[in-house]
Parts: structure tokens; C-alpha cells; sequence
């Protein structure tokens, strides 16, 4: 017995020597080949195994392999994968990444719930903007803005701050999804955006991947245009933070301030930004303010556990810009808003005006993330979020006779949204990966009208049919702060409408993927369902409840990819779904009715079809994508104006819409010189009608008037963006950490919108381009040149090119020239883009 004791003492000892003997040590500098400037945080894997270390603030790492030799996988946000051999105690020196376009992996919480492309090795259509572009090109911008430079997307500013949109393959942004760290943003009742929502998001994001098509989404959303995934701060590695001052054309100022305690030796960090922004817009009486604030709190208990919570939120108010006839532009000047009257006696005017149209709104967002490795094949991440929307639309109401400004009528739009995310992933084999996942949200909206703000009365009298008159004698105020916390929500103070609904959403996702050598596949599916419940509290004696309506919807994705060798894959993807339709299009009527629409409305069918090519040098890459999708029975408030017969406002709605967009799309990305960067995209396609609507037609209340009528459509050109984009943008580093920039974009074969028919068909476009530049200059700054100053000047439209954004309407040219511009009658409604605007900021690192 002591002599099997002893061998197996002996036997353990030797082998933990050879163990030992085998360890080596690997260490190595990372670096930043453009600033020479170390990077810390970047992720360095030894191949084939899950030990791994991150570099530390100076760039340096120090990995202990259990290996005499092997490789090392070194990857960091924004910069292509490398890989490295070493052989026993090696010094691999300084090692330079090189910057790309594609997005390995992002160090934040939530990880396995974020959406990104990289994550699967069967490729979709994605492009990504890493932090660094996000911070220089943004500006005084909304998103949309910053992902003009990517094949199949047009973004439409509007007019005030925030009023943008943006259309992805020729579909709006309600049918493009868009994720914040994997929470859903888009609206629930509608699937709109609001980017004066959302006018902090850009100061906090790391990365911002666009992901078009049937992309590689984690929950149970059937986007039809494609997912668009912002990715913001949680946990940063190491402290730090930076204070920045912007200003730009129209006495535009914005002031941002973040600070990073980094982890510390317990495992907690903290975060925190905060910013101030005004301006008068560069429209005629678009003046808005709002703030910014962002609050991250990080802990990692052990390696295998990592949480975090964070709110953000962006209370603000602007102006709103009406959009005019095209005649009444070329008269008054592009910057010319006709949604405004005389000004009055109030604290609140803006040049001298009351705005006809001013939007108010503050949406805290908050999510706690929790990351739990398992083990080392499986991984869980959830996500549990919430958020409140408080603000409303608020309209000039005069008197009909004099002129007088009244008071200010708000359309109030509340919402409390809560959700909770959750995916598992297992490598079930060295071939094999399974994710599954589930999606629970729930939403309560309130909608009502109330007086936001008296002007020339200290008193509104109103009433209904149930509940007689009565005088409201309560403001809700134009300060979005205080909005969120203003519990006053009695019928007394509430006029016109005053309804709820609480829309009950769940999903479960799974999906296989299988990888060997040069072949990757995966299938995916998804199910969820959709409850809807509407109550009214305004029009009937008691609260009228409408019945729940349950709508069950699914998709299925599959693809395959080649790699024919490591520069160059191939790939198909195909999808099909079953969406459930917009809670908007439910109902009969939702301001004054709980009835459902008759006949009921269906599910949406969409299919999806494309294939890529993918092409990787050290000096030229590229994309080529090809796409066919088939989007049938949609239901789809198409338009909405003034009958001409009758002067009277009137709203359409298309039941069993079908439309078929096609196209390819290129984008190449080239380093001619080590100092020169040249990068280009076009993208060609085709959007159609099929086939004829019913349509049904509503007055200004909301009820449906005249017959139902069938309008062929068959053929007709789906407008509101253009087919053919391209654009071609270069940066050039004439000296260290001094450089200029410039793009060029070009947008042709665009459409109008309105309410189409074989008689009315949508208007051809003229075709427009823009240029951009801008300047960039870093100076390093400290003893050891840790801190930098940033220096950017960004101008837009440069040669302050006159172009018609958008137009709304069918109304045929003139055979009178003087009537016509550019081909398109004056008397159609529609939107001049912006001219040449700029902005300057200063960055301090530390």
C-alpha cells in the first residue's frame, strides 16, 4: 500500500513538472500603427484554448501558455484579427493592428445578447462605424447621419432637430430594427424612431453595426429592412475619461463631459457622462436644448460572472419645421418653416414666433446586464430593461377669428415599457454551436390631449358627449424633466382623446450552426406572439375595454458559407416571415373606439433571398451582396393630406399591400498608402408594387369615410428613397495625428410619396449630390504624452448643393414651365435638404 502511495505521489510530481517545463511565457506590445499610441484592453487568446489575458493602459501583455508553441489571437474593437506564433519564452515586441471597418468583438456587458455579425461564421451584409468615426463625423448630427456611407442607406434630416429618418434598402426605419445593447427601441404601437430621443446615443457608443437584410438578430424580430445594433459604454478597463466643447452654424453649442473610474482590484467600475446642447436650427425657427446623461455601474465578482447597470436618457425640446408646398420654398428660401404665426406675449418665443409645432419628450432608459460563464463551452446573458417615455407634440391653438394665440395643445404620447432578454449558447461539439433565447416585453402606452402651455388665457373650456363641459385649468408644461415626474392624470386636465393600450409581447429564439474547415451553415428559428388590449377613458360614461387580440408570428432563416481560401468566402442566406402587423393597424379607430379593423388584419408575409462574396487583402477588401425580397399583405397608413375637392384632411390606409425590392450592392475598402485610406460603396436596386390595395380613407377624428376602394398599384415605383446610391470617402494623414477627410455621396432614381394609383403615380425625382470635409488634429499632451487635445472641423454639403430631400405628392408637371422645377411641379408638398452647415469641437483625453 505505502509503495502504490509513493508511485502515485512520484507519478503527480512528474507530471505537474512536465507541466511546469512546458509553460512558457508569452509578452508583447500592442499598438495603434496610425498614432503609434498603445492600446489597452485589446483581447489577447492563445489559439485553440480559452486562456487569455487583456493589455493593460500602456498596451502590454503577459500570457502564460501551457504550451513550448502556438499562436496567439489578438483582437480589439474596429481592427482586424491577428495572429501571431511564438516558440517557448517569447517577446513578440510591438505588435500593430490595422484598422478595418468590421467589429470583433466589443468589451461590454450583455455581450451574448448584442447582435453582432462576428459573432457567427456564416456572413451576412453588414457594415460597421467604429467609435472613432462615430466621434469625428457625428457632429451636431442624429445617426441616420452617420451611416450615410453605407450601401442601400439614405437618411432624410428633416427639418428640426431630430426630424430625421433614414431608409435601409428602400424600406423606413419603422421596418428596419433597431437594438440599443440588445433592448429593442423602436416603438411598440408603430415601430417608429424618434431621434430627438436618442440625441445623446452617439456620445456614449463604442461601435454601430448595420446589419441589412436578414442579418444575424438573436431575437424573435422579423426587421424587413435589416438591424441596425448600437453598442454604448458599460465597463471600461482603465480610467479615463474626456471633456469635449462643440459649436457649429445657427449658435449651435454642446458641451460633454465622461469620466471612467476603470476596475479596480474588486472588480467594480463606474461611468458617467453628461452633456448640454442648444441651437436656433438651421430651419427658420427650429430652436431647441436638451441634455444628456449617462450613469454605468460595473462589477465582476470572478471571471466567470460580470454585471452591470447603466440609465441614459435625453430630455429635450426643439421646434418642430412644417413641410410646405415646393413653390413656397423656392419664394421664401430653403430654410423658410411655414408652421409658425405671429408672435405673442410669452416667455417661451423662439426669433420673435411662437413655434406652430414643438416637440417635448425625456425617455430615461435603464437595463442591468448580467454576463455567467458556465463553463468553458456554454455562456448565458441576460438582460432585464426598462424605460419611461414622457413628453407630447404641442400645436399653436389661435382663435379662429382674430388670430389670437390661445394656448398650446399637446398630443401626449406616455409609455412604461419593461423587458427582459435572455441567450444561452453551448458549443455542443467542436463542429456544433447552439444559441437559444427568449424575448419578454411589455408596454402600456397612454395617449391624451391636454394644454401644455396657456398664452393669451389662463382657461380652456372643453367637453365630450359622456362627459359634458367642463374647464381645464392645468398645464403640463414645456420642461421634459419635469414631464417624467408629473403624476397629474385626471380626466378633468385631459381633452379630445384620452385612451391606453397594453401590448404583451414574447419570443423565443433558437439557432445551430455548423463549422469545419471551410464550411459553415446554420438554421434559425423564432416564434413569438403579440397581446393587444385598448382601453378608452374618454368617450364612453364608464372605461370601455376592448377584447384581447392575440397575433402568433414565426420566421426561419438558414445559410451557408465557403471558404474558398483566407482571402476569399462565399455565402447564401434565405428567410421567411410571419409578422405580426403594427398595433396602429389593429384598430378601427384608436382615439374614439376600442373596435377592431373588419375585415381583420392579417399577418405580413416577407421572404428573403441573398448571397455575398467577400474579399480580404492587406491593401484591398471588398463586399458584393445581392438581395430579392418579397414583402406581401402589409397593412400601411400610406398617406395622409388635403382632399382637394373638398379642403379637408384625410388619412389612407392599404390592406394587403405587396412590394418586391431587389438590388446588389458593393463596398470596397482600400490602403493604397500607409497613410491613405480610400473607401467606396454603390449600391443598384429595383423597388416595385405588385398586384392592388384596398384602401380605406379617414377624416381628422379618425373615422372612416366613403367606400373602400380597390386601386391598382401593379408596377408602380415604391418611393421615398433612392435606388441608386454611391459615395466614395478618403482619409489622408499629411503629418502624426494630423489629417483631412472627405466624402463624396450621390443619390438618383428616387421617388415621391403619396397615396398612389395607376392615375396618380409617384413623381421621378431629380438627382442630387453632396460633399463632405473635415479636419482632424491630436496633440499629445502630460509628461508621458498620455493625455491628448483633439481638434475636429466637420463642414457638410461643402458646395452648399440645392436638392430636394423629399417630396409628398402625385401631382403631374405642368405644361407650364414656370410651374415646374426640376421637372416636378410646384404645387406637390415636400422638403429642400439642408445647405452648407459646419461645426468645430475641441477634446480634451485624460
Amino acid at each position: 500500500m505505502k509503495n502504490t502511495i509513493k508511485f502515485l505521489f512520484f507519478a503527480v510530481t512528474l507530471m505537474l513538472s512536465a507541466n511546469t517545463m512546458a509553460q512558457s511565457i508569452v509578452t508583447g506590445t500592442v499598438l495603434d500603427p496610425e498614432t503609434n499610441e498603445p492600446l489597452p484592453g485589446v483581447n489577447v487568446i492563445e489559439v485553440g484554448t480559452t486562456n487569455g489575458v487583456s493589455t493593460n493602459f500602456d498596451g502590454i501583455f503577459s500570457l502564460k501558455s501551457t504550451s513550448v508553441d502556438g499562436k496567439v489571437a489578438i483582437s480589439y474593437v474596429g481592427y482586424e484579427k491577428k495572429t501571431v506564433s511564438f516558440n517557448g519564452n517569447t517577446s513578440l515586441g510591438n505588435i500593430m493592428l490595422l484598422s478595418n471597418n468590421t467589429l470583433e468583438e466589443v468589451v461590454i456587458t450583455g455581450s451574448g445578447i448584442i447582435d453582432l455579425a462576428e459573432d457567427r461564421n456564416t456572413p451576412v451584409a453588414v457594415s460597421t462605424i467604429k467609435a472613432s468615426e462615430i466621434r469625428e463625423k457625428a457632429g451636431n448630427w442624429d445617426l441616420p447621419e452617420v451611416l450615410k456611407s453605407t450601401p442601400s442607406v439614405q437618411n432624410i434630416k428633416g427639418g428640426g432637430f431630430g426630424e430625421g429618418s433614414m431608409f435601409l434598402r428602400g424600406f423606413d426605419q419603422t421596418n428596419t430594427a433597431f437594438l440599443l445593447n440588445g433592448q429593442p427601441i423602436n416603438g411598440m404601437e408603430d415601430g417608429k424612431m424618434y431621434w430627438s430621443n436618442w440625441s445623446g446615443v452617439l456620445d456614449v457608443a463604442n461601435a454601430v453595426q448595420v446589419q441589412r437584410g436578414l442579418g444575424s438578430s438573436k431575437l424573435a424580430i422579423s426587421s424587413v429592412g435589416g438591424t441596425v445594433n448600437i453598442v454604448t459604454k458599460t465597463i471600461d478597463r482603465r480610467e479615463g475619461g474626456f471633456v469635449q466643447q462643440m459649436v457649429g452654424n445657427n449658435d449651435f453649442t454642446k458641451t460633454t463631459a465622461y469620466y471612467s473610474t476603470g476596475v479596480n482590484e474588486k472588480g467594480w467600475s463606474f461611468a458617467s457622462l453628461l452633456g448640454h446642447w442648444q441651437g436656433d436650427g438651421y430651419v427658420d425657427y427650429t430652436a431647441g436644448q436638451g441634455q444628456t446623461y449617462f450613469f454605468s455601474v460595473g462589477y465582476q465578482p470572478n471571471e466567470n460572472h460580470t454585471l452591470n447597470f447603466l440609465i441614459t436618457g435625453a430630455p429635450q425640446w426643439h421646434a418642430a419645421a412644417g413641410r410646405g408646398s415646393i413653390g413656397t420654398f423656392l419664394e421664401n428660401g430653403r430654410r423658410y418653416n411655414d408652421w409658425n404665426e405671429a408672435g405673442v406675449n410669452s416667455p417661451n418665443l423662439i426669433g420673435g414666433r411662437y413655434p406652430g409645432g414643438r416637440n417635448i419628450y425625456h425617455k430615461p432608459v435603464s437595463n442591468l446586464t448580467w454576463d455567467w460563464t458556465i463553463n468553458d463551452k456554454s455562456e448565458l446573458s441576460t438582460v432585464l430593461y426598462g424605460s419611461l417615455g414622457r413628453g407630447a407634440f404641442a400645436s399653436l391653438i389661435t382663435d379662429r377669428n382674430t388670430g389670437e394665440a390661445l394656448y398650446a395643445r399637446g398630443s401626449n404620447n406616455n409609455h412604461n415599457w419593461f423587458g427582459l432578454v435572455t441567450n444561452y449558447s453551448n458549443k455542443l461539439s467542436e463542429t456544433l454551436s447552439l444559441n437559444v433565447g427568449a424575448d419578454v416585453r411589455t408596454y402600456n402606452g397612454i395617449h391624451f390631449r391636454g394644454v401644455t402651455e396657456f398664452l393669451g388665457q389662463d382657461s380652456v373650456n372643453t367637453g365630450s358627449t359622456f362627459l359634458g363641459d367642463y374647464t381645464i385649468n392645468e398645464a403640463y408644461g414645456i420642461n421634459p424633466w419635469e414631464m417624467v415626474f408629473n403624476t397629474n392624470t385626471t380626466a378633468a386636465d385631459r381633452m379630445s382623446y384620452n385612451y391606453e393600450e397594453v401590448i404583451t409581447y414574447y419570443g423565443l429564439f433558437g439557432q445551430l450552426e455548423y463549422s469545419k474547415d471551410a464550411v459553415s451553415a446554420f438554421f434559425q428559428g423564432a416564434i413569438s406572439n403579440q397581446d393587444h388590449l385598448v382601453t378608452n377613458e374618454f368617450n364612453y360614461e364608464d372605461s370601455r375595454e376592448s377584447e384581447k387580440v392575440s397575433n402568433l408570428g414565426y420566421n426561419l432563416k438558414a445559410g451557408a458559407a465557403y471558404a474558398i481560401n483566407d482571402s476569399n468566402k462565399v455565402f447564401v442566406n434565405a428567410g421567411y416571415y410571419s409578422r405580426q402587423p403594427f398595433h396602429d393597424n389593429l384598430l378601427d379607430n384608436n382615439r374614439n373606439s376600442v373596435d377592431l379593423i373588419k375585415p381583420a388584419v392579417e399577418n405580413e408575409k416577407i421572404t428573403g433571398l441573398e448571397a455575398g462574396y467577400q474579399f480580404g487583402g492587406e491593401m484591398i477588401s471588398a463586399n458584393l451582396n445581392v438581395y430579392h425580397t418579397i414583402w406581401d399583405n402589409r397593412t400601411v397608413p400610406n398617406s395622409n393630406g388635403e382632399n382637394q375637392e373638398s379642403a379637408t384632411y384625410e388619412a389612407y390606409q392599404n390592406q394587403g399591400q405587396k412590394q418586391v425590392h431587389s438590388g446588389v450592392e458593393l463596398e470596397v475598402f482600400t490602403r493604397p498608402m500607409e497613410n491613405l485610406r480610400v473607401n467606396g460603396f454603390l449600391s443598384l436596386g429595383d423597388w416595385k408594387y405588385k398586384g392592388e390595395v384596398t384602401r380605406r380613407t379617414f377624416n381628422a377624428d379618425g373615422v372612416e369615410i366613403g367606400e373602400q376602394e380597390k386601386i391598382d398599384i401593379d408596377g408602380l415605383n415604391v418611393g421615398g428613397a433612392a435606388k441608386v446610391t454611391g459615395g466614395v470617402n478618403a482619409n489622408y494623414e499629411i503629418l502624426p495625428r494630423f489629417s483631412v477627410d472627405g466624402a463624396w455621396n450621390w443619390y438618383n432614381d428616387q421617388h415621391s410619396e403619396g397615396p398612389y394609383g395607376q392615375d396618380t403615380p409617384p413623381l421621378s425625382l431629380p438627382s442630387y449630390q453632396t460633399v463632405d470635409a473635415g479636419v482632424s488634429f491630436k496633440a499629445l499632451v502630460g509628461k508621458e504624452k498620455q493625455n491628448s487635445i483633439q481638434f475636429r472641423v466637420n463642414i457638410n454639403n461643402v458646395f452648399d448643393e440645392v436638392y430636394l430631400e423629399s417630396v409628398f405628392g402625385t401631382e403631374a408637371a405642368s405644361s407650364d414651365p414656370s410651374q415646374n422645377y426640376k421637372g416636378i411641379n410646384k404645387d406637390n408638398n415636400g422638403r429642400f435638404g439642408y445647405g452648407r452647415t459646419w461645426n468645430t469641437s475641441v477634446r480634451f483625453n485624460f
